[in-house]
């Protein structure tokens, strides 16, 4: 069966590049069934899913629901639900949880402070605290999506939780269905695609000791595609692994040529050349596409040690 993540891996897609982008993560708990837009087509209360989309636009945070890997007959809603907020910048990164028997209280959360990396504001309307278990392993699964999705990633979700993975959840949507099963980790938020459970645990243990993996990653929702691809590319130029020492912070010029500019917590800076393409041949961006389209692409050109000049006055 020709799918659209067989003809990406067929056409060797590089998957750098590629991640959803936002500094913020906000993820509900919502069991049962999900349709294609599930923050409006679950058993969460649709009113308060059209709400919430209305509430986090242009703020930098992007909302999910997840639910444990496992049957999702409908049993109702849960006394509790578990929330968790995660913001994604170096130097900033932090991940907070939290339990509610009301979803609408989110509503009454700061979204541009959330996005900004104010976990104050969590901690304040939901008593949040921070996360001290295990990384989170978000997989998506969500099969009315794409059906990828879930062929692919609610097999992986199961695996992992059967093999004792205590962080690992469902999530709505994570973007790139043709690099299915897909993956977040948090708190980090660095993406990956085409993931296998061997190779998850292998980046769940490396987060743990606060570092990244790089094969098979996406990038860091942190950043813009261009500025995921960079990051990946120094990186792997300079064998840098630990997770929290890079930023992106400037990107110049338009399509098809971006100049990117990476420092590092100690000062280097490293200027990247990301040439931004088409993906070719034509190919089904889901499995649910009624025309073939040609997906941007991230591809590294160059990779420069710079030093900047010292600003004076």
């Amino acid at each position: 069966m020709s799918t659209c993540s067989t003809v990406s891996r067929d056409l060797d897609e590089p998957v750098s590049g590629t991640a959803a982008t936002a500094t913020t993560w906000l993820l509900l708990e919502q069991p049962g069934p999900w349709g294609a837009r599930a923050l409006t087509s679950s058993h969460l209360d649709p009113a308060l899913g059209h709400a919430l989309e209305a509430a986090v636009q242009g703020t930098g945070v992007r909302i999910a629901l997840i639910r444990r890997p496992g049957r999702h007959a409908d049993l109702g809603a849960p006394a509790a639900r578990r929330v968790y907020a995660a913001h994604t910048r170096p130097g900033k990164v932090w991940l907070h949880e939290a339990t509610t028997t009301d979803p609408r209280r989110l509503l009454d959360l700061d979204f541009a402070a959330l996005g900004r990396g104010e976990h104050t504001v969590f901690d304040a309307v939901l008593e949040g605290r921070p996360h001290t278990g295990d990384p989170l392993a978000l997989v998506c699964t969500n099969g009315k999506r794409d059906r990828c999705c879930a062929l692919l990633g609610r097999p992986l979700a199961a695996e992992l939780a059967a093999s004792g993975v205590d962080g690992v959840w469902e999530v709505t949507h994570l973007g790139g269905h043709r690099f299915s099963p897909t993956l977040l980790v948090l708190p980090y938020g660095y993406a990956y695609g085409r993931a296998e459970a061997h190779g998850v645990k292998e980046i769940l243990h490396a987060v743990q000791e606060g570092r990244i993996v790089v094969e098979g990653c996406r990038g860091s929702s942190a950043w813009e595609r261009p500025g995921q691809a960079a990051e990946l590319a120094v990186r792997t130029a300079v064998g840098e692994y630990a997770a929290d020492v890079l930023s992106v912070v400037r990107t110049d010029g338009d399509a098809p040529r971006r100049e990117v500019t990476v420092a590092h917590a100690d000062g280097r800076h490293w200027q990247v050349v990301v040439a931004e393409g088409a993906s070719l041949p034509p190919r089904a961006g889901s499995c649910g596409a009624s025309v073939l389209g040609a997906p941007a692409r991230m591809d590294v050109v160059a990779v420069r040690e710079v030093t900047l000049p010292v600003p004076t006055g």
